[in-house]
């Protein structure tokens, strides 16, 4: 026998896209109209309140990113002076769903202790390179799909911003990264090319460093904790999702996918820039090659 909620949800489906007369629908499914209406606002709240924590989510994300050492009370704190005022119960649970936590610096014992890779900030917000391929940036942010968040990472070569090698996956991690620098295999980098990234975790590792080396460039890595290391890359991400995303609002990885893959498409042949005298990140490089 179906459910009563799964014959409101039929009911309401079936006004929605077929007009069907209520009355006719609810005599036919055997339910009231009292108890349709009752459903019906009970699952607008419920609705309202997925969006909520999606919402809230995507701040605790970017919060994350800027401080990886907060946990679920420092996280309310923050998200308290962003004027958003949530239970801390409902941010641990939040983060909890988003895999999240603090990072904890654990003491250990002397022996199998292997720090991790940080590199100098050779690029020390130099955002300028003469040539193509000589100076690149990194990063990764995180896309809402339907009710759920994929990971984007996206290297920009500052000569001309364009977006030179771009992967998206389910998940943030190692591979992520690694396979993004996949695509800079075989490309001709400039003389003393670098690669620049924050120190997030993917960025430190031994794997990352072997991979620079293999592609013979060298790495830099903003201060901890200070995004305007890394700005070009940053705002980057911030037109993706205002001028598309947003938007479109994908609801499957396919989707968003698609979408990612069309506006980068835009951004680096069409979209003009003023620095570039109007140019798009390939018209400008194109121009000055001639």
């Amino acid at each position: 026998m179906v459910l009563k909620a799964d014959r409101f949800h039929i009911i309401d489906e079936l006004r929605k896209k077929h007009r069907h007369p209520l009355s006719w629908l609810l005599k036919i499914a055997e339910v009231s109209r009292a108890g349709y209406y009752k459903w019906r606002m009970n699952h607008s709240n419920m609705s309202r309140r997925l969006e909520e924590d999606l919402l809230l989510k995507e701040h605790i994300l970017a919060i994350h990113k800027l401080h990886p050492y907060y946990g679920y009370k420092r996280m309310t704190r923050a998200l308290s002076r962003e004027g958003i005022v949530v239970n801390h119960k409902r941010v641990r649970r939040l983060m909890r769903e988003l895999g999240i936590k603090s990072v904890i610096r654990k003491k250990r014992p002397f022996y199998g202790i292997r720090g991790s890779v940080v590199f100098p900030n050779v690029l020390n917000r130099e955002f300028c390179a003469e040539i193509p391929l000589q100076k690149l940036v990194t990063d990764i942010t995180y896309v809402r799909v339907g009710d759920t968040f994929a990971y984007l990472s996206a290297v920009l070569d500052l000569y001309n911003n364009e977006i030179v090698a771009w992967e998206l996956s389910e998940r943030n991690d190692l591979n992520l990264v690694l396979n993004t620098l996949k695509q800079l295999e075989g490309k001709p980098f400039g003389k003393n090319a670098l690669l620049h990234s924050d120190q997030g975790f993917q960025y430190t590792t031994k794997s990352y460093e072997n991979q620079l080396k293999e592609l013979k460039i060298q790495g830099s890595h903003s201060r901890r904790g200070n995004c305007h290391d890394n700005a070009c890359i940053e705002s980057f991400f911030s037109h993706l999702k205002t001028e598309k995303l947003y938007l479109v609002r994908p609801k499957t990885i396919e989707q968003a996918y698609q979408a990612i893959q069309e506006y980068i498409h835009f951004y680096n042949h069409s979209r003009f820039q003023e620095k570039f005298n109007g140019l798009s990140p390939i018209e400008y490089r194109e121009k000055t090659a001639a």
